[in-house]
């Protein structure tokens, strides 16, 4: 998505927008879909075939996870990079192009390099302007504009009239970790349409019930009675469902508790709302 809208609003965006999932490519084919091959260059290239940097001229290439690049490969990008040029599998002459690479990666590029297994004189070549895309759970402030869009989507993809997102609901998904960040969201919100039947979103049965939320953590000194951890915890799951015990969305479903078992949890605890 960053990369996406980094060349919608270049000057190229009139060019092509071009990605390569260098993580999921067979090494065997990696080369020939970066920068093509000749007819007859190998068994099975019945025909010339342009790669994707040639696809990619006068536009934008995406390299997505380039940490996965194989070393050989990586001193080939390293000519595009430098030079502009390079030659399909098969060819004689060098082909030029005029391509804006956008590169990402989860790994630790510096580690990578220490550890041998990318170029140095590649990782200075790409790392010409880093942007850092922070996880989700760094930036919750971001989650309801996701949540409206996603669910404004789905609900027309999947025929649904879904147009509300209750407040207790979006406050339970904005307080939620999202270790899978927005594909985890997008999966989660596409189950809870699937799931809900009125016009406000409901959420998946058991939802974050058994993972530690942003807004709640456990107590750090690991000496506190059991039954002090307990009800922290528990007041703390009902205050982020505004005290609502029954339901999907209910603070008994998140804790994977029945309603009556909470209660009587609640009771031995002297758990109460005050206000």
């Amino acid at each position: 998505l960053v990369a996406r809208a980094i060349h919608r609003r270049s000057d190229r965006s009139r060019g092509p927008f071009i990605t390569v999932d260098c993580g999921t490519l067979p090494p065997n084919l990696i080369e020939s879909e970066l920068f093509g091959h000749e007819k007859g260059a190998f068994t099975g290239a019945s025909n010339a075939r342009k790669g994707r940097f040639e696809l990619a001229d006068g536009g934008t290439i995406f390299l997505d996870e380039i940490g996965e690049l194989p070393l050989d490969l990586q001193v080939k990008l390293l000519r595009v990079l430098d030079a502009g040029e390079f030659n399909r599998i098969g060819a004689s002459r060098p082909r030029r192009v005029d391509v804006r690479v956008i590169a990402a990666t989860n790994r630790h590029l510096e580690t990578e390099v220490a550890e041998g297994r990318l170029r140095e004189d590649l990782f200075y070549r790409i790392h010409v302007y880093p942007i850092t895309v922070p996880p989700l759970r760094d930036r919750s402030e971001d989650i309801p504009a996701l949540v409206h869009h996603f669910v404004r989507r789905l609900s027309a993809r999947l025929g649904k009239a879904i147009d509300s997102v209750p407040g207790p609901i979006m406050r339970r998904l904005a307080a939620y970790t999202w270790p899978g960040n927005i594909r985890e969201l997008e999966n989660v919100l596409e189950r809870s349409v699937i799931l809900s039947s009125g016009s406000g979103l409901g959420l998946p049965p058991g939802f974050d019930a058994s993972r530690p939320q942003n807004g709640y953590r456990p107590p750090a000194d690991s000496h506190l009675p059991l039954e002090v951890v307990e009800r922290e915890h528990i007041a703390n799951v009902l205050e982020s469902t505004e005290w609502k015990i029954e339901g999907d969305d209910g603070a008994a479903a998140r804790l994977g508790l029945k309603p009556s078992t909470l209660r009587s949890r609640m009771k031995k605890h002297g758990i109460r709302r005050t206000s």
